[in-house]
């Protein structure tokens, strides 16, 4: 039996269309954030589309993270209060002291998720 057989007709439809395109980026060799914008797609439909062709559960929003000061002397970082140290995927892990600029972490956050 089709797996497609018996699929909502616009499921099967964004299937048949995406599948190639998920495909093609695989073969490219450029990160899905190059491909996305020099084909001028949305990386957010082509991860939605890839993860579910993929059969993935979606990356949640939230993930939990350790709060707490540095150990002293841990790789030569220092005790500081109020920072804390967000581990994103492939082991990356990125630290944010108090005052920091929210926009920019987020752009930074997109650029390091689109890479991994």
């Amino acid at each position: 039996m089709d797996k497609l057989e018996g699929m909502h007709p616009l499921r099967k439809k964004g299937q048949e269309h995406w599948r190639p395109i998920v495909a093609a980026q695989a073969r490219s060799g450029q990160s899905a954030a190059a491909f996305c914008r020099e084909r001028g797609l949305w990386p957010s439909s082509f991860f939605r589309w890839k993860r579910i062709l993929e059969g993935a559960k979606p990356v949640p929003g939230f993930v939990e993270v350790e709060l707490g000061a540095t150990a002293a002397g841990e790789a030569g970082a220092e005790a500081k209060p109020g920072g804390v140290t967000v581990e994103v995927r492939g082991g990356r892990r990125l630290r944010v002291e108090r005052g920091f600029d929210a926009e920019l972490l987020r752009q930074v956050l997109r650029v390091l998720e689109a890479e991994a």
